[in-house]
């Protein structure tokens, strides 16, 4: 990984996005297929799409970059947060600039509130402001779901990973952020869960996928997030998540774990996708928590029905 420099940013034209297709150490591939997220680079603000999802009929998605906002400093370019310290005006042109480029629309947007739980949340044109459009109206919800078209739902990301659904049979999707502590506690499953009580989805039917977020490589975490982990997992699991590095560090396989925990929901290991995009890896391109040592912006991920 190349040293983080804030200011040094993804060139379309040059660089290359770097993919991980599969744990270095146990040598387990994510996907069974050689699919991985792609590229964007059609409008002002280049975003990230996934095959599996431009497939379905009836849905707009994105994951938004570093490249296409206004924003400087810690935030180049386009920062999607209002609460690090950027100018409010900045963040609010880098929404209107990506949303356009996804095709979505500006006034009904349902944002999480983040706290790193396990709370799932069906939304409803009542938990949208028309007049004050990036009113954040939740409170401590990470996961969110819906079956109404033109609402488009917004989680925010900086490394943790982000949950996409859809149910193309009963016409529903869902956004979940799953960090270590929402992974831990299996936020996955619980929005697999929602989905299933608020709109009879079947898990069999339902399409996932996994989101760019930290890789394995560049992930090492203290004894006290393994030890959270094997209390939650089989030895089995574990075994192929976790890498002892000695001294209470371990390596840890967010991308991995969150496909066992989808699986445990009932869904089928075909219709989950990995996006095998490292945002610590392409922090040129992403905003990374870990590479950046904290100083930096926010990633969204949207969706919505048409």
């Amino acid at each position: 990984m190349n040293e983080y420099n804030p200011e040094r940013i993804f060139d379309t034209n040059n660089d290359q996005v770097h993919y991980k297709y599969e744990n270095s150490v146990y040598n387990i591939k994510y996907n069974n297929g050689s699919e991985h997220a792609l590229l964007n680079t059609e409008h002002e603000a280049p975003f990230v799409h996934f095959e599996t999802l431009d497939r379905i009929e009836g849905i707009k998605h994105g994951f938004s970059t570093r490249l296409g906002g206004v924003s400087t400093g810690d935030f180049t370019t386009l920062n999607l947060s209002f609460v690090r310290g950027d100018e409010e005006d900045a963040v609010k042109e880098n929404y209107e600039r990506i949303l356009s480029a996804m095709g979505m629309q500006d006034t009904d947007l349902a944002f999480s509130d983040q706290v790193h739980d396990t709370l799932v949340h069906r939304i409803t044109k009542e938990d949208v402001d028309k007049d004050n459009r990036f009113t954040r109206k939740l409170v401590g919800i990470d996961g969110l779901i819906t079956n109404e078209p033109g609402i488009t739902l917004i989680t925010s990301y900086a490394d943790c990973v982000p949950l996409y659904f859809v149910d193309p049979v009963k016409k529903a999707i869902g956004l979940s952020h799953s960090g270590w502590k929402g992974t831990v506690n299996k936020i996955g499953k619980k929005t697999v869960e929602a989905m299933a009580k608020e709109f009879g989805s079947d898990p069999e039917d339902i399409i996932a996928v996994i989101g760019p977020s930290i890789c394995f490589d560049c992930y090492e975490v203290s004894e006290d997030v393994a030890t959270a982990f094997m209390g939650n997992f089989t030895n089995e699991i574990t075994s192929k998540i976790l890498y002892n590095k000695g001294n209470g560090k371990y390596q840890l396989d967010l991308w991995l774990v969150n496909k066992y925990i989808l699986m445990e929901a009932g869904l089928k290991e075909q219709n989950i996708t990995n996006s095998n995009l490292c945002t610590c890896c392409n922090h040129s391109l992403l905003f990374s928590h870990r590479a950046s040592g904290g100083k930096r912006g926010n990633l969204a991920a949207f969706m919505c029905l048409k």
